[in-house]
């Protein structure tokens, strides 16, 4: 047995530890599609917890009886770019299923030409003279009407058109919550997503992503006035218990040598998040009984390993946000409090404090902000301890 780094999505059987009563109920909704019952799921659960991970779990699981295509919004070219685009996510969706189809042995050249013809409108660019004989240049340009009718109407077509070799069509949609950085209203997106959604009668989405459990997108998606109208199934993926967590370090870290009270420093360290669990477990030493003051001792030394999606966010922000979350740092605040700490006016913040919570580093609750993960706010401390002052923006 091997524990797996924190960052690893893609886990061997062995690495893959419980989740069971998750992939069970997630597994009896998707198989209802077999049947023409297909389910529409959002997948909900604090940053860490396994979501990905659970996902690619469920793909392998079904990819002998069902075509199904993983899909990473934060891999569209327009988002690493820093502007996503309708466009690029319908491409994207697009592009992943041929994949998935490919990969299947299911023949897909029709539907690329198919595509090419009804995603496009020509125009003549201009008429050249060819030996006496007018000749019209065309030009083409995407519509994204007909691209994204055409892209969400695929998965039930390659269905129908396979139907004897597969039993539906699974799409998992990971990093879902990058739609809120769209080029036009997020209602539009998500109505026109929904619309397209509940008219398919074999094909089945999981939509997650990296969202606070406070994020107003869930409402949004999954509320009762929200685009899905309630008809969305959530299921929410809990952190490990204390006693699953012991389970698993026997099982695949049975040389670290826990005291009782070193554990539950650990578990406290880690708060039952398999991405800390991992990460934390894999660098601790094996020669050494792991008390409570090694523990803490251990967990300071690693804070930086524990942190890096927080420190490659940080050094992303502009100095307004990093002083945002710096305001937060010893209590939570209300919005005129953080403006009054900054010298600023209340109105001033609120593109700082929307792409804050977007980034999933604050999250406001009872009307207060707050710093979503104190992995983050421990990080921030160690760092003024260490150099005197919080790190700078890096301009």
């Amino acid at each position: 047995m091997t524990i797996a780094w924190g960052t690893d999505t893609e886990l061997t059987d062995t690495e893959f530890y419980n989740r069971i009563d998750d992939i069970e109920l997630l597994s009896n909704m998707l198989n209802s599609s077999q049947y023409g019952s297909t389910p529409t799921i959002l997948l909900t659960g604090i940053r860490g917890v396994g979501k990905t991970a659970l996902m690619k779990k469920l793909k392998k699981e079904f990819d002998k009886d069902y075509l199904v295509t993983y899909i990473d919004f934060g891999t569209s070219d327009t988002y690493q770019t820093g502007k996503l685009t309708r466009e690029s996510i319908m491409e994207l969706i697009y592009h992943e299923i041929i994949k998935s189809c490919k990969e299947a042995g299911l023949q897909t050249i029709d539907k690329k030409i198919e595509k090419f013809f009804k995603t496009q409108n020509f125009k003549v660019k201009e008429i050249i003279d060819y030996k006496g004989i007018p000749l019209q240049l065309p030009e083409t340009e995407q519509d994204y009407s007909k691209l994204a009718n055409f892209v969400m109407d695929l998965p039930q077509k390659i269905y129908e058109e396979y139907s004897d070799k597969i039993k539906g069509v699974f799409l998992f949609i990971d990093e879902f919550q990058l739609i809120k950085e769209l080029d036009e209203p997020l209602d539009s997106f998500l109505w026109f997503f929904r619309s397209k959604i509940q008219s398919e009668k074999n094909v089945a989405y999981i939509i997650s992503g990296s969202m606070s459990l406070k994020d107003d997108l869930i409402e949004e998606i999954a509320g009762k006035n929200g685009a899905f109208g309630g008809r969305i199934l959530t299921v929410l993926i809990e952190p490990f218990t204390k006693d699953t967590t012991i389970s698993y370090l026997k099982e695949n870290a049975p040389y670290l040598n826990f005291t009782k009270e070193g554990f539950d420093q650990f578990y406290t360290c880690t708060k039952g998040i398999p991405f800390y669990i991992n990460t934390f477990a894999k660098v601790l030493p094996p020669d050494k009984t792991l008390d409570k003051e090694t523990l803490i001792t251990e967990f300071e030394k690693t804070l930086d390993l524990l942190a890096v999606h927080f420190i490659n966010a940080w050094l992303q922000l502009t100095l307004q946000e990093q002083r945002i979350i710096i305001s937060l740092i010893d209590k939570p605040r209300k919005r005129i409090e953080i403006a009054n700490e900054l010298g600023v006016t209340s109105g001033s913040l609120s593109k700082s404090l929307n792409n804050l919570q977007n980034k999933i580093l604050i999250e406001l609750d009872d009307n207060k902000y707050d710093i979503s993960d104190s992995i983050l706010k421990l990080w921030l401390k160690k760092e003024y301890k260490r150099k005197g002052h919080y790190p700078h923006k890096i301009i």
